[in-house]
C-alpha cells in the first residue's frame, strides 16, 4: 500500500467517525421526540402484521376487529404506521373510537404512512432500534397477526424482553392458529426438547383465532395486574 493510499484511507476513517458522533444527536433527538409524544397516550395495544396484506384478506378484516374491539375497551391502538395489518389496527382504531398510533420507519419499499393514524401521533423514525424500543416502552400488549421477517424480529424481541425480565410481562397473543401452530409447536418439540426454552416461556405465549378471545386474554390479564410502562 502506498502513501496516497495510506493517507486517503486514514482521511476516509477519520471522516467517518466524526459522522458516527454526530449520529448519537440524532439518535437521541429520536428517543427525546418518541418519549415524549407517547408519554402523554394512555394505555395502548400493539397489533403487529404484514404490510403486504391487503384489504380483501380474511386476516386484515380480523385486524380491523380486533383493533376496534380493543379501542372500545379503552385502549389506544398502535401500529408500525404502514400498510397491510397496520393500516388495518389504526382503521379498527378509529371505528371504536380510540387512540389510532403509528410508529412509521423510513424503507426503500414497502412504508408509507397509512391513513387511519391520528395526526398527533403519526411518528417517523431512521432507526429500527429506536422504533422498536418505544413499541415496548409503551404498549401494554402486544397482539401478533401473520406476517414476515419484520413480524418474526418483534416478536421473538418481544418474547425475549419478557422471558429475561428486561420488561414487565404483558399479553403476547398470536392471532391466526392456522399461520402460527408449526412455529409453535417447532418450539415445543425442537426448542423445549433440546431444553433451550421451558414450559414457563412457553406459556408467555397465548394462540387464538378470534377478536373475542384477544379482547378477553387483555381483559383478563389486567384483572390481575395494574397498567403501567414496561421499563
Amino acid at each position: 500500500m502506498n502513501d496516497t493510499i495510506r493517507i486517503s484511507k486514514q482521511r476516509r476513517w477519520s471522516e467517518s467517525k466524526a459522522q458516527s458522533s454526530w449520529q448519537i444527536f440524532k439518535i437521541m433527538a429520536e428517543f427525546v421526540d418518541g418519549f415524549e409524544a407517547l408519554a402523554k397516550l394512555g394505555p395502548c395495544i400493539s397489533i403487529f402484521g404484514s404490510a403486504r396484506t391487503q384489504e380483501d384478506n380474511p386476516y386484515y378484516e380480523l385486524a380491523v376487529e380486533i383493533g376496534k374491539r380493543l379501542a372500545e375497551e379503552g385502549f389506544g391502538i398502535i401500529s408500525g404506521g404502514g400498510p397491510g395489518i397496520m393500516e388495518a389496527a389504526n382503521k379498527g382504531a378509529q371505528l371504536g373510537g380510540g387512540k389510532s398510533v403509528g410508529l412509521n420507519i423510513e424503507l426503500p419499499f414497502e412504508q408509507e404512512s397509512n391513513h387511519f393514524i391520528d395526526r398527533d401521533a403519526n411518528l417517523n423514525f431512521d432507526n429500527f432500534f429506536v422504533r422498536k424500543t418505544l413499541f415496548t416502552k409503551y404498549s401494554q400488549g402486544f397482539i401478533m397477526m401473520p406476517g414476515g421477517f419484520g413480524t418474526m424480529d418483534e416478536f421473538f424481541e418481544v418474547a425475549t424482553l419478557i422471558q429475561t425480565r428486561k420488561m414487565t410481562r404483558v399479553p403476547l397473543i398470536l392471532v391466526g392458529k392456522k399461520y402460527w401452530e408449526g412455529l409453535v409447536t417447532w418450539m415445543e418439540m425442537v426448542m423445549k426438547e433440546e431444553g433451550n426454552v421451558s414450559n414457563a416461556d412457553l406459556e408467555l405465549l397465548k394462540l387464538v383465532d378470534t377478536a373475542e378471545e384477544v379482547v378477553k386474554e387483555v381483559l383478563d390479564f389486567y384483572t390481575r395486574h395494574s397498567l403501567k410502562p414496561n421499563f
